[in-house]
């Protein structure tokens, strides 16, 4: 019987049964291998604090309005960072054959049933080690935010918030020809960030980032900062960080009102442009050339060649049938915790 994570209520989780799928002619099985968790977006489903667990979201008019909530628990399948093997095909099937390696999003669930369709394009390098696929939205969300960024070759990054996305971001906006400063209060994570390319790590406990920023760039600030914690006082140190009339790029999912975030200081007097960086589109001016596959392919290719690094911000994985252990190490956010995946073992 395949096995699906639920959240009940917020950090009561469980796994369970779920029905299994047919298998059409034109679809393919797939057994999860690896299935990563995000310490943003699912947190907040975990945690209780997603603002669709809150409020109605109109897709028409694109805004959250008071009324019945557009999710409520049990949440069934959550999750973003799925790779697995093709186990059963349809008498239809082209292109895709058994023991292929699939990356792309079907939840923490055990297996899952696609289109070959849409299986085939996002088949994984065999060569590659399979968990290199759980970061295909992930590595996405972080080319997006260097794109939103529009970085050129030279300019000064600063990077809030080293975590996964932080990481990623970091690796591409040096490849993107930036000298990338990173911006955390974690040894491990400002320790990984140089180990992985960036030029500069500095410590928020010391105090001062904007003041060392400037320091480290003539007194002028970082070209552009990129901010991937989720905190307001991580952005409000971004927006005092960034040189006069420059931008700040956000993709740290923020939750709740916005508490140290005053904006009437250098967001106002340095004419700074604060833009959010969100999976669901893509700056205009590429919206002719990019596209959610072509990120996620991107980031994945990237991987797979070595350009970036991915697996080594694995530190923890659990199987799946203790995925309540796993949320709950991430929930708790520990010094020594980045990426936790969850296994499927049989």
């Amino acid at each position: 019987m395949p096995r699906v994570v639920s959240f009940r209520s917020p950090r009561v989780l469980e796994v369970i049964d779920e029905a299994a799928l047919a298998v059409g002619p034109d679809e393919v099985r797939v057994r999860t291998l690896f299935s990563g968790i995000s310490a943003g977006t699912e947190l907040t489903a975990y945690r209780g604090s997603n603002p669709y667990l809150a409020k109605r979201w109109d897709d028409e008019r694109r805004l959250f309005v008071d009324g019945a909530a557009t999710l409520e628990y049990p949440l069934d399948g959550w999750g973003y960072e799925e790779v697995g093997e093709v186990v059963e095909v349809g008498a239809a099937v082209t292109g895709v054959t058994a023991g292929d390696r699939v990356w792309g999003t079907w939840g923490h669930r055990s297996e899952t049933v696609l289109t070959a369709e849409h299986a085939r394009p996002r088949l994984l390098d065999p060569a590659a080690d399979p968990r290199v696929g759980m970061f295909s939205q992930m590595g996405g969300i972080a080319l997006n935010v260097v794109l939103d960024a529009d970085i050129h070759v030279g300019e000064t990054v600063a990077v809030f918030g080293l975590g996964v996305p932080g990481q990623l971001v970091a690796q591409l906006a040096r490849l993107n020809g930036a000298r990338v400063i990173g911006v955390d209060g974690v040894a491990a994570r400002r320790d990984l960030a140089l180990r992985l390319g960036a030029d500069v790590a500095l410590d928020v406990a010391e105090g001062q980032v904007a003041e060392r920023i400037r320091d480290l760039t003539g007194g002028r600030g970082a070209d552009v900062c990129l901010e991937v914690t989720g905190n307001y006082a991580a952005l409000h140190e971004a927006i005092r960080s960034v040189a006069y009339s420059s931008r700040v790029c956000v993709a740290g999912f923020m939750q709740g009102d916005g508490a140290g975030l005053r904006l009437g200081e250098e967001f106002h007097h340095n004419r700074v442009q604060v833009v959010a960086s969100q999976i669901s589109g893509v700056a205009p001016a590429l919206q002719h050339r990019w596209d959610r596959m072509r990120l996620d392919s991107t980031a994945i290719g990237l991987a797979v060649a070595g350009r970036i690094a991915v697996t080594e911000l694995i530190t923890h994985t659990f199987p799946l049938e203790r995925a309540a252990e796993a949320f709950d190490l991430l929930d708790q956010a520990g010094p020594d915790v980045l990426q936790v995946a969850l296994e499927v073992t049989s």
